[in-house]
């Protein structure tokens, strides 16, 4: 069932004070971290070169909790954060979804920029932070705590930037469009709890493979692992191949544990569905195309670029079927390109092996003989 998104935004509105000023929230927000980083860089008194490289080790280390931030407390509840994941998942993402970016009116900056006092606690933790730095070095310590204070605040602007309408100036500016659609498919529900944690430069979610972008296609020029693999089971294949392009019941053939989220019975073109294991971390499939007892084909995405293409084919054999299973996988990020060279393809080799090892020992079980082949209720 999709999200009623105009609904929440009618419900949430409806809750603000009416005391709230969006002007006074920003403002202070803004003023309060330049005057804190202000009075940082009067601490700094002719730096060195080296002294220097704390500003861009700074800056990564801050793009670095961004991200864990962004990923662990604002999409993972815990009990300590439960106030964070709330306002993030709950309120944030619930008032913005993919298709339903833009603020409306100021008051909307409420659910868009952290409470005001976020910036209170963070400027005192980085001025406690300076204070111990400063007994080493004074430079340094004011230097990195600028820097981190800067990040907290380029993060506010670039995040208030995503959720401009696309018309908008702001929006054209190169870097601005890039991460603002970079940001809006954070917010497809299907991906926000896996890709595209950083809002103000990807660093971590390239170097994390959490990357996600909408142009899949982009390097199609790149040759694609194959493995092949078939079994003999005596089901029919019309009865067979609705059990296997059934994805909720995966968890029944897989000897790992796999978790779906998406409809269930019998999956056809068009259809989408959420696979996560031990194994392939997290997978975003969509169904290509499914022709009854012949041919099921799907294609998944995942970390580090991952493109994988997966095609069931079933073909009569006596009583039963012979069935093959055709896996086609590329990584388009560097990182699991190497990987895949080292022991991803032996591993995922291994396992496909194993899957249709496996269907073939619990096929009979699970699969009845006279069973008609229709979608599961």
């Amino acid at each position: 069932m999709q999200f009623d998104t105009t609904s929440f935004r009618a419900r949430y509105r409806a809750g603000i004070k009416p005391g709230y000023n969006a002007w006074l929230h920003g403002g202070f927000v803004l003023l309060f971290g330049t005057l804190c980083i202000g009075f940082l860089l009067t601490r700094i008194t002719n730096p060195s070169l080296w002294e220097w490289l704390t500003v861009p080790l700074a800056l990564i280390f801050y793009n670095w909790g961004e991200y864990q931030i962004h990923k662990n407390l604002g999409h993972v509840k815990h009990r300590f954060s439960k106030l964070f994941y709330q306002r993030h998942t709950g309120d944030h993402h619930s008032f913005f979804a993919y298709g339903q970016m833009n603020f409306e009116t100021p008051k909307d900056w409420r659910v868009i920029f952290f409470p005001a006092w976020l910036i209170v606690i963070f400027a005192t933790i980085n001025l406690t932070a300076f204070w111990a730095l400063s007994q080493w070095n004074t430079n340094v310590a004011a230097l990195f705590c600028a820097t981190l204070l800067m990040g907290y605040l380029a993060y506010e602007i670039m995040h208030a930037c995503e959720h401009l309408p696309a018309q908008h100036p702001l929006s054209q500016l190169p870097w601005v469009r890039g991460m603002r659609r970079l940001h809006e498919l954070h917010h497809a529900r299907e991906l926000m709890h896996n890709f595209n944690f950083n809002v103000v430069f990807p660093l971590w979610d390239w170097l994390y493979g959490t990357l996600y972008t909408d142009n899949p296609n982009s390097k199609d020029d790149q040759p694609m692992t194959r493995m092949q693999h078939h079994v003999d089971i005596p089901r029919a294949p019309d009865h067979l191949l609705a059990y296997l392009a059934t994805p909720t019941r995966w968890h029944e053939w897989h000897h790992y544990r796999v978790a779906i989220q998406g409809p269930k019975g019998t999956l056809g073109a068009g259809e989408r569905f959420e696979y996560s294991s031990e194994r392939a971390g997290y997978l975003l499939w969509d169904v290509l195309d499914y022709r009854p007892g012949q041919r099921w084909v799907a294609q998944a995405r995942g970390k580090y670029g991952l493109m994988m293409h997966v095609t069931y084919d079933c073909t009569p054999l006596g009583t039963g079927s012979r069935f093959t299973r055709t896996v086609e996988y590329r990584f388009d990020h560097p990182i699991g390109r190497l990987a895949n060279r080292l022991f991803v393809r032996k591993r995922l080799e291994q396992d496909s092996a194993d899957l249709l090892k496996n269907l073939g020992a619990v096929a009979e079980q699970r699969i009845p003989a006279s069973q008609v082949s229709e979608r599961d209720t």
